[in-house]
């Protein structure tokens, strides 16, 4: 099944807010309701979010109304991640030529995508079979299997394809607060494939290293800048501060589509904050939010806090919630894309 797909003249896709309960598939019908999906979360993991934008843009090219606004609605959907602006602009330069070869080219974006997932795979598997020995223990954060990437994946993908060469070790699932992208989608695809693993809290995954129980971290991107600084969903920095600290690889899968070498280094990356509800309503499912929030301003907070298990003293806006975070160059052992393996401990470059 692939996250997301253009089907019979709408956008079809799995809501992961949804999962594991239950698996869902949305279909969109407008722009409107695609960057909605795009900012819950319903869609989200680089490659699928450029190919949301794209699929975005042929979806207002299909439809009476105003293309420009609704353009500029999809590539500001979400700052952070450079493919989901790239999957945009890719689609919209196409918009002279009419609605068929917008959707073309959005198709296009998405076969690329899962073009580069199979490759990452072998390429990824390869790497960490060499730099973390015979059935490696891996630690991953965040999810980047098919969920975020239409099929296969990135850093998921080369995983699971060790599992598949009967290669490796085990899985440490790291949680991924605050809304345990982790726990909730790695764990399920791990499930469903197969693979017998085991979920930590993301503040373990440093002192499982230090204590010999991981032997590689591999994970995505959802921005690697032309100086090799790799933005990911927060907790990545921690993870390769642990690997540095135990002397066990650090290693990025993420395609090309993420790569950007218009941004110099990771300082001149919008960090997107998600704000304070995600990290104080716990407890509560990504759907019922906005309806926490209003009823938080309503004054039943006391009611709330017990309910969510929360501490007497904390209120709506005290939290901090960036979505990413930066991981310097230096900490990062190697990134591997579908076309190429760049050895940042060495010396090279991207």
């Amino acid at each position: 099944m692939r996250t997301i797909d253009w089907v019979d003249g709408a956008v079809e896709l799995i809501d992961q807010t949804a999962l594991p309960g239950r698996l869902t598939v949305l279909r969109l019908d407008t722009v409107d309701e695609l960057v909605a999906a795009i900012q819950r979360l319903a869609v989200r993991g680089a490659p699928a979010l450029g190919v949301a934008g794209a699929l975005g843009v042929a979806l207002a090219a299909h439809r009476p109304g105003d293309t420009t606004a609704a353009v500029h609605l999809l590539e500001h959907a979400r700052p952070t991640a450079v493919n989901l602006a790239r999957g945009v602009r890719r689609a919209a330069a196409r918009l002279p030529e009419g609605a068929d070869a917008v959707l073309a080219e959005a198709l296009t974006v998405r076969d690329e995508e899962i073009a580069a997932s199979a490759a990452m795979a072998n390429l990824g598997a390869d790497l960490l079979a060499e730099l973390c020995g015979e059935r490696p223990r891996l630690l991953t954060h965040c999810n980047t299997g098919a969920l975020a990437a239409v099929v296969g994946g990135t850093a998921l993908g080369a995983v699971l394809e060790l599992h598949r060469r009967d290669a490796l070790g085990a899985v440490l699932a790291s949680e991924t607060r605050p809304l345990l992208q982790g726990a909730r989608l790695t764990a399920w695809e791990l499930g469903r494939a197969g693979v017998p693993y085991r979920v930590a809290v993301d503040g373990a995954g440093p002192f499982l290293m230090a204590r010999g129980e991981v032997d590689g971290v591999v994970l995505g991107a959802d921005r690697i800048c032309a100086n090799g600084d790799v933005i990911n969903k927060i907790g990545t920095y921690a993870h390769a501060l642990g690997a540095r600290r135990a002397g066990i690889p650090f290693v990025v899968v993420a395609p090309e589509s993420t790569v950007d070498p218009d941004t110099a280094d990771g300082a001149q990356v919008e960090i997107e904050d998600r704000g304070a509800a995600e990290v104080l309503s716990y407890g509560h499912p990504p759907e019922q939010r906005d309806d926490l929030r209003e009823r938080d301003d309503s004054g039943e907070r006391d009611d709330l806090r017990e309910r969510d298990g929360r501490p007497a003293g904390v209120g709506a806006g005290d939290a901090v919630n960036p979505a990413f975070d930066v991981t310097p160059y230096e900490l990062v052992t190697a990134i591997v894309t579908e076309r190429r393996v760049i050895r940042l401990d060495r010396g090279e470059r991207v």
